[in-house]
């Protein structure tokens, strides 16, 4: 059995990091909203997500927020509104932020990037073009504080799979720690 290294993580850094996942999620919200009118549960992750980034208390909240918008975004799946559904799995990834785990697991690097790389890949759905979800990277890039790439920093290379979703995550991860 393998013992993972602890990760130095203050409240301070998971605040920073899920304010970073909301921003990179609040941009492509429009697009589950307009495919889903009537259905809050992406917004209110997303707010929840920004009470806790602004230092209200890690809880409950954030993690019913997480699985709520993970629920509308199968919805939006099966309903055919693919750009929708990873609008929504953006949402569900800002909430989720708030707990990333303090060990050196390539897998933690999800909980940093994966709202950026599911709002990067809704950008592609929603235009059919692939350089859409290059361009949201750049853009989100721009958006992650030197506070934000430390937290990165301690954690090891995104991990291969996740499909192109885990693509995109490896293409900022690489981006943001200065080796692209």
């Amino acid at each position: 059995m393998s013992q993972e290294t602890p990760v130095e993580l203050s409240m301070t850094d998971l605040r920073v990091v899920t304010a970073y996942a909301v921003a990179c999620a609040h941009g492509v919200l429009d697009l589950f909203e307009q495919a889903k009118p009537d259905d809050d549960r992406p917004r209110i992750a997303i707010e929840t997500a920004q009470s806790f980034a602004d230092g209200a208390r890690r809880s409950k909240a954030l993690r019913d927020g997480a699985w709520s918008a993970m629920r509308a975004a199968k919805e939006a799946r099966e309903s055919g509104h693919a750009a929708a559904s990873e609008a929504a799995n953006a949402a569900m990834a800002a909430a989720g932020a708030a707990f990333l785990h303090p060990l050196a697991k390539a897998t933690q690097v999800k909980h940093i990037l994966g709202s950026a790389a599911h709002a990067a890949h809704a950008h592609e759905l929603a235009t059919g073009d692939p350089d859409a979800a290059v361009d949201h990277l750049k853009r989100v890039r721009a958006l992650a504080t030197p506070a934000v790439v430390s937290v990165l920093r301690r954690y090891p290379a995104a991990p291969l799979g996740g499909g192109r979703v885990g693509e995109l995550v490896r293409r900022l991860d690489v981006s943001l720690r200065g080796n692209a």
